[in-house]
């Protein structure tokens, strides 16, 4: 199963790919995490992403898409894998289409959760006041201002890549307002169908 899983912050995406990962066996494969294990690592392409991040600069496509290009080799992922937050431009996508090209590879499903932008971010303070009524860590960027921030820059930057998957006939829009749940049951309908199409 090769899946990409596109919506704004706080549309659950999270919570769907770790029980994508539990019930398929598949890695979800952050670019975030991958750039912090490469640049640990003291991979080639790690210290480059390491240069460039310290001069305070954006890791560029390529670099990106070879990170995710040498994770492909990774025995975990023979079966597949779930990009999350991943490709957030149309020029990333199609850098990934011909990565995926070239190793005779394609993705079974693009699945978007769809959500009201208003809600998010009652559904934001309410992850909030659970984070810390369990003792936990509040992320920095929790907040409604930043909130907002990154919910505008889904949509200026990221909402496109859903028009051009949609363009592509890939893309299945799941609603993501509905309990976690049925979301659930929404995706794994949308992945029966992908597979029996594919």
């Amino acid at each position: 199963m090769r899946l990409v899983l596109l919506g704004p912050p706080g549309a659950g995406k999270g919570t769907q790919a770790a029980r994508l990962v539990e019930r398929h066996g598949v890695p979800q494969l952050s670019t975030g995490d991958m750039l912090r294990a490469a640049v640990a690592a003291k991979t080639p392409l790690g210290l480059k992403a390491k240069e460039i991040m310290d001069a305070g600069r954006l890791v560029p496509d390529e670099v990106v898409i070879g990170l995710i290009d040498e994770r492909l080799n990774s025995p975990d992922c023979a079966k597949g894998f779930i990009l999350d937050g991943f490709p957030r431009t149309v020029a990333q996508a199609e850098a990934l289409q011909q990565l995926l090209d070239r190793r005779g590879l394609a993705l079974d499903a693009v699945l978007e959760l769809a959500v009201d932008e208003g809600a998010l971010v009652d559904r934001m303070r309410r992850r909030v006041d659970e984070t810390v009524a369990a003792g936990g860590e509040v992320r920095a960027d929790d907040n409604p201002e930043s909130f907002r921030t990154r919910v505008e820059a889904y949509r200026a930057q990221t909402a496109p890549v859903s028009a051009h998957y949609a363009g592509r006939s890939q893309l299945t829009k799941i609603d993501g307002m509905a309990p976690i749940d049925e979301v659930t049951a929404a995706i794994d309908r949308a992945l029966s169908a992908a597979v029996s199409r594919g």
